[in-house]
């Protein structure tokens, strides 16, 4: 996690962004999917993190106790609604529930105002599955 005294991160919309990506210190998140956490653990409180997808990849339905805030940076992202393309913001509210998926891959800042619960059913482009509901996958930071 980064300092939580002051965070200043500068050009991160396009593609130009890309380079200043690659050099962020991304660790395993879900498969196909990397963070690197900016606020937070994510497992109490607020928290805010970088997401890059890679093509394809997903995460697997989750349930928001709080807001989620997404900005999409590079990319673009769906849910179960529309496809949210580079420089859209889009906030979820309390209660909320959804399945996220990049197609060609994608990086988002996320800020959620509490944890979030995935409930189970993973919607990856082109085939759908199963992962059980409260097991990580692989370990997560």
């Amino acid at each position: 996690m980064l300092s939580p005294d002051r965070l200043v991160l500068r050009d991160l919309f396009g593609t130009d962004a890309k380079p200043r990506f690659a050099e962020l210190a991304w660790q395993p998140f879900h498969e196909g999917v990397e963070i690197v956490r900016l606020h937070g653990d994510g497992s109490v409180g607020p928290s805010a993190a970088l997401l890059r997808y890679q093509p394809g990849a997903s995460i697997p339905t989750h349930k928001h106790s709080g807001y989620e805030h997404i900005l999409v940076l590079a990319g673009a992202q769906r849910d179960q609604r529309e496809r949210y393309d580079v420089g859209t913001l889009v906030i979820h509210g309390h209660d909320t529930e959804h399945t996220v998926a990049s197609e060609d891959g994608c990086v988002v800042l996320a800020i959620w105002q509490a944890p979030v619960r995935f409930t189970g059913l993973r919607v990856r482009v082109g085939e759908p599955e199963r992962v059980r509901v409260g097991e990580p996958e692989e370990e997560t930071p």
